[in-house]
């Protein structure tokens, strides 16, 4: 059996709005069926299990409910996130840290090792962290966030490495500013110091992103795994 083209079940957490959305609208016109793993239903019509992605339990049982009812899991696509209020080290208190490691961070490595686990025995699977460029250069008043996204990328490396040769590839994409409701949760001075970095001077798009992640998240992405794939409108040159 081509355990590719049977399982096209493909989880997004944190796909209810912003670029979660729009990621599953792209896989479903790949042929996938994106099922939602999110604290509340959104309104893109996808299959949908609530799951709070930094409780344990949560992700275990919803990963059990959607085999159940959907069938394999063969994408997973880790996309909960929250930047948190820009703040300085200084003055950014430590349960904003938690959180927001917690969700970006925490939550990234338990969505992924339950998934994986179910992957590996059927020798195929496909898992792309959504990081951030933050976390490859640090943004000022963002300092939670960057550092929660610089362990995502470092995670999608390690554990890239350590699934080579059984069929399941881990990549993340790194992209600079995206144009959602996220951006809301910063300062506008924030914001118009990431566009001000952009050689194209502009934010990204989520349907530019959703491009990206399915291509990771196809059988065309054959030879690449543990790598990160920068979507920064030229503003990354390394």
């Amino acid at each position: 059996m081509n355990l590719a083209a049977a399982a096209r079940v493909a989880v997004v957490t944190g796909g209810a709005k912003g670029i979660g959305r729009s990621v599953c609208d792209r896989l479903a016109a790949d042929g996938f069926l994106p099922v939602v793993w999110d604290l509340r239903e959104g309104e893109g019509g996808h299959a949908f299990v609530a799951c709070d992605v930094t409780d344990e339990t949560q992700v275990v049982a919803a990963l059990d409910r959607t085999e159940r009812e959907h069938g394999p899991v063969a994408v997973l696509v880790n996309n909960a996130g929250l930047t948190g209020p820009s703040t300085t080290v200084a003055d950014t208190p430590l349960a904003q840290w938690q959180t927001i490691q917690a969700v970006n961070l925490t939550g990234t490595f338990l969505c992924s090792r339950a998934v994986a686990a179910a992957m590996v025995p059927r020798g195929y699977g496909r898992i792309v962290n959504i990081a951030s460029l933050a976390g490859k250069e640090g943004t000022p008043t963002l300092s939670a966030y960057s550092a929660a996204k610089a362990g995502v990328i470092a995670l999608t490396k390690a554990h890239g490495k350590e699934l080579a040769g059984t069929g399941v590839l881990v990549n993340a994409v790194a992209p600079a500013a995206i144009e959602t409701e996220l951006l809301q949760q910063m300062s506008a001075e924030t914001v118009a110091t990431m566009i001000g970095k952009s050689p194209l001077k502009r934010l990204g798009t989520v349907e530019e992103l959703a491009e990206l992640v399915a291509w990771l998240a196809s059988e065309k992405c054959s030879f690449s795994t543990g790598a990160v794939f920068d979507l920064s409108g030229g503003r990354a040159t390394y």
